[in-house]
């Protein structure tokens, strides 16, 4: 037990687990009908994947295939309605296929449209929003706008893997798609630039460590002026720690520990830094404050975008009563407390409510914040109810919104902006809304995490507005 997360010695097996095989978590059948047909892809699919119809008539997904194109393919899972494929060879390129910016495309799993130009990506994510509206009944009467940026440089915030092979040597990287196999990686085109330049100085330090088992992953995150590497330790290593100590002094960053196997506690190495990121206002800019473990977006240009398009949107007359649910730290919340709305803030996690009223005090801004359960409708209601707001703002997570959408659609409110991260419960809750009442005025699509087929979406929706009758992206 002495020697637990300890280097063990050498022995002769494969490296990563399972890092030789593309589709580990695959199921691979005796016979795979349509493996090595060549196909014509249609168009893209939600995900990004090429659509395709085999001789048999089945339909297929083909990994790193664009519309247009004619390819061979390799199947590597069979379903009973649809094949799941790779491009085995291209036959035919799309005049849209560039080359992919990074040398780890095609095996790291943190990025899937690289072969696809960026003006195409961003279409694509217009269609897609349009797309699965309209499944729901919903037509727009006005263009999708598009909210982009840069297209590399662009994440402050991502999280590795760490794992240490049988022969001892230690691998940093992200997880392949759709597998938890660990893809080890040297350079990541999408960091901002002072992120990406830890990845070697990284590498390094974990194989001069006493015991890299006991590293979970790193998150690193760019905050103003500040890096930090947060180091997740499964249990406390003397060592290692003062290491961490000359790795934080030697590259100009700040280390934390986030300690322990359950419940862990967050540990500093030195003093602990000062993370935030700044918007701007028509007259000087706020500052937000966060901690590691708090959510803010991982690109910033976006984000500032994002809040601009926001406040744009409702311009709030002083005094007006706004409740922005799933609040966070204040991304939302402080500037349109600064434009002179009347807030008040709601948020699920107790520790981010207390980082946003810290926020609103740093900022001399008044607002109410509030711990509540958002997935509650009694409780949503009975907050409609009491507060009677003129202006609800909804950022919520992947699950998206029911409860609330149920709540705002008994007791509705004038004005209403939706910020999604996933499309597809976007589409279920502007359903509701719609249905119950509410018009689409504006819609909006940020090209958040360029390079992927990630979709946040905006949604400016008034109630009476009654839905619009023609369609555009």
């Amino acid at each position: 037990m002495a020697l637990l997360g300890k280097r063990r010695p050498a022995r002769q097996r494969s490296g990563v687990s399972g890092l030789h095989k593309r589709h580990a978590e695959a199921q691979r059948p005796a016979e795979l009908e349509a493996d090595g047909e060549a196909v014509s892809i249609e168009r893209l699919a939600h995900d990004g994947r090429g659509v395709a119809r085999t001789a048999a008539g089945k339909t297929l997904f083909v990994e790193g295939a664009l519309p247009g194109e004619r390819v061979e393919v390799a199947v590597h899972r069979t379903r009973k309605r649809f094949d799941e494929a790779h491009v085995r060879t291209l036959l035919e390129p799309a005049p849209e296929r560039v080359t992919p910016p990074c040398a780890h495309y095609g095996q790291c799993g943190g990025c899937d449209m690289q072969h696809l130009a960026v003006a195409a990506q961003r279409r694509h994510k217009g269609n897609v929003l349009t797309d699965l509206l309209g499944r729901e009944g919903i037509e727009l009467a006005h263009p999708v706008r598009l909210l982009a940026g840069q297209s590399l440089g662009y994440r402050r915030r991502a999280r590795l893997g760490v794992k240490v092979d049988a022969q001892g040597d230690v691998h940093l990287g992200f997880r392949a798609r759709h597998a938890s196999r660990l893809v080890d990686i040297r350079a990541c085109e999408v960091l901002v630039p002072e992120l990406a330049a830890l990845l070697l100085p990284l590498r390094a330090q974990l194989s001069e460590l006493e015991a890299p088992r006991l590293v979970g992953h790193l998150e690193l995150i760019a905050a103003d002026s500040t890096r930090v590497v947060v180091v997740r330790q499964l249990r406390e290593n003397p060592t290692d720690l003062q290491r961490w100590r000359e790795f934080s002094q030697a590259n100009d960053v700040v280390v934390a520990y986030l300690l322990g196997r359950d419940e862990p506690t967050l540990e500093w190495l030195g003093q602990p830094a000062s993370l935030g990121y700044r918007l701007p206002l028509d007259v000087g800019e706020l500052r937000l404050n966060f901690a590691p473990g708090d959510f803010i977006q991982v690109n910033a240009e976006i984000n500032r975008e994002m809040v601009r398009s926001v406040r744009e949107w409702l311009a709030p007359a002083s005094g007006q009563r706004l409740l922005d649910l799933f609040a966070g730290i204040g991304n939302f919340s402080l500037p349109l407390a600064a434009d002179g709305a009347r807030v008040t803030a709601v948020e699920g996690n107790p520790a981010m409510v207390a980082r946003l009223e810290a926020n609103a005090r740093d900022s001399a801004l008044e607002l109410e914040a509030h711990q509540a359960n958002l997935n509650d409708e009694v409780a949503v209601a009975k907050l409609l109810a009491h507060l009677v707001p003129d202006i609800v703002v909804l950022d919520p997570p992947r699950d998206g919104a029911d409860a609330v959408c149920r709540a705002l659609v008994e007791r509705p409110v004038p004005k209403l902006v939706y910020i999604a991260c996933d499309p597809a419960t976007l589409a279920r809750d502007a359903a509701r809304l719609v249905h119950g009442g509410y018009g689409i005025v504006q819609a909006m699509v940020a090209d958040m995490f360029v390079h992927t087929s990630h979709l946040e979406t905006l949604l400016l929706l008034e109630h009476g507005a009654g839905q619009p009758s023609s369609q555009g992206v």
